[in-house]
Formats: structure tokens, sequence, C-alpha cells
């Protein structure tokens, strides 16, 4: 584990790399550009063969600062630290506190590992990383850089503990835009270690993390409130605002996607039989008499 210290006494938690690993990653990046190199060099011949030799030398040389020494800063500088080498073996430049790596810090690197690596064929550079406490060659030492392991092994992340109950909701309005990463990088390693540290020189960490805190956030400090329960809070009303952020920004990357209507014909109404109605019983009456047949009546002819 490294020995990074911050300004609070806090511990970052960085695994320096070693020789073997560093030897493997500049052994893979100087294959791929000597690679890229020969075969640039042979187009150049080819293509500058009508030209003078003083010509062809001066391509040359350009050729070879480009290739050895330009793209490798390119390279660091672009991809904040990670080479295809230190890419393919897990590692990366990061500055003495932590940070990520900018122009200057691979120009350095770059510069001295010139002599370092090619023209000494790497013998100062493993000399100086044999000696160094944590693996730097000079142009790191020159550079304030230092090389770590990115994938480290069974590595648990301790969680930081909640605050108190009765603080909860009691920093919604606090301002957190100024106070840097550096700053709640100690606050969290301090919270999820507070409880190895010796009783005293934990809570003096603590008022001078909260301190600082308040500092940056320019509201006053809350009467009667524990300076580690304060830095649990604050921790956890960032991580709350973090997660809700991060919840917005994912609803509004994920559009709702319409759903297509369709269209239904209309159907004639079903008819709806009228309701049944029993038959009224009908009494049986009796016939009706024969009508009597009348007779016929006038003259009758004499016997």
């Amino acid at each position: 584990m490294s020995d990074l210290v911050t300004g609070d006494a806090v511990v970052l938690g960085l695994r320096p790399a070693r020789l073997p690993s560093r030897a493997l990653a500049i052994l893979l990046d100087l294959a791929v550009y000597v690679t890229v190199y020969v075969l640039l060099t042979i187009g150049l011949t080819l293509a500058t063969a009508s030209l003078d030799p003083a010509a062809q030398a001066a391509i040359g040389v350009a050729g070879f600062l480009l290739l050895l020494v330009g793209i490798p800063i390119a390279v660091e500088t672009l991809s904040h630290g990670r080479s295809l080498g230190k890419l393919a073996c897990g590692l990366r430049v990061v500055r003495d506190d932590g940070g990520p790596i900018r122009f200057r810090h691979a120009l350095v690197r770059g510069a001295l590992g010139v002599v370092e690596l090619l023209l000494t064929f790497g013998t100062v550079a493993a000399i100086a990383s044999l000696v160094s406490a944590r693996g730097r060659r000079l142009g790191d030492v020159f550079a304030g850089t230092l090389v770590v392991r990115e994938r480290v092994p069974g590595a648990r992340v301790m969680p930081v503990p909640p605050p108190p109950p009765w603080l909860a909701g009691r920093f919604t309005q606090l301002d957190l835009s100024a106070v840097p990463d550096g700053l709640w990088l100690a606050i969290r390693q301090y919270l999820t270690r507070m409880n190895q540290l010796d009783p005293q020189v934990g809570a003096a960490m603590a008022a001078r993390l909260a301190d600082d805190l308040v500092a940056r956030t320019g509201a006053p400090p809350p009467a009667g409130v524990p300076a580690a329960a304060f830095l649990m809070a604050v921790v956890h009303e960032r991580q709350s605002r973090d997660a809700a952020r991060a919840f917005r920004a994912a609803a509004a990357a994920s559009p709702v996607t319409p759903v297509p209507s369709v269209y239904v014909a209309p159907t004639a109404p079903t008819p709806v039989p009228p309701p049944y109605v029993a038959p009224v019983p009908v009494a049986p009456t009796a016939p009706a008499a024969p009508a009597e047949i009348p007779r016929a009546g006038g003259f009758a002819p004499p016997a």
C-alpha cells in the first residue's frame, strides 16, 4: 500500500506498481513504437530515395523523435496516464496526490525516458525503481508522478457509516459546490477507518476535517453536533444528491416510447332479447248454444 498522505493525515489507498509489471508495460509499449517506427522508416526511405543524404538523415531524426518521444508523450497526456502497455498490465500514471497527470508531467517523463530507457537500455530506470520505496524512476521523481496498479485483487470497499437519525435531512440547503474532491476523499477515508484510530487522534482529525468542510461551505458549524456525526451527515447528503442527479440523468436519457394507437371499427350493437313474460292462464268458458234456425213464413199452398 502506498504511503501517500493528504494534508489531513489520511493515507490514500494507492498501490504502487513494482519493477516487473512496469518493465512488462514498457516492453509492450516499445514493441508497438519500434514496429511503427520501422514501418515508417521503410516508407520514408522509399519515398525520399531521390533526396540527398542530409535530407534523408534529417527526416530520419524527425521520425525518431516523433515516434519514440512525441507519440508516447501525446498518448500519456490524452489517456491520462494509460498507455497501451500500462492498460494491458492494469497500470496508470498519476500525480503524487493521486490526481490525473497533465501535459507537463508526461513531457518530463518522456524527456527523461529517452535517457533512462532508450540510451541506457533501461538500466538507469531499473536501478532507480529498485532504490525507490515506491518504485519510481527518475522521470517520476522529477515530474512528481507515480505509477499505480488499478486492478487489485480482493479489494473490499468499506461503506461510510450512516449519520444519526436526528440529523437526517438537516443539511439539505447546504452548498457543497466549493468542496474539492480531495477533501471528500479524506473525509470518506476517515469515516471508514475511524474505529481503527485512537479515540483522541480520531477526535482531533474529525475536528480538523469538520473545520475545513465548514470553511468550504461557508455555513457556521451546527451547535451541539459532534464533528464525526457532522461529517457523516454531510457525506450522506452529498451521496443523496449524487444519486438523485444520476436518476434524473438516466430518466432524461431514456425517452418514453409512445404506444401506437390501433383503430377499432365500430360494431353494431348486439340486440337484447325482450324479457320473457309467462302466459296468463285463462279459465275455460262454456260453449255457446247453437243459434236457432228461423222458419220460413208466408203463403202456404192448399193441399
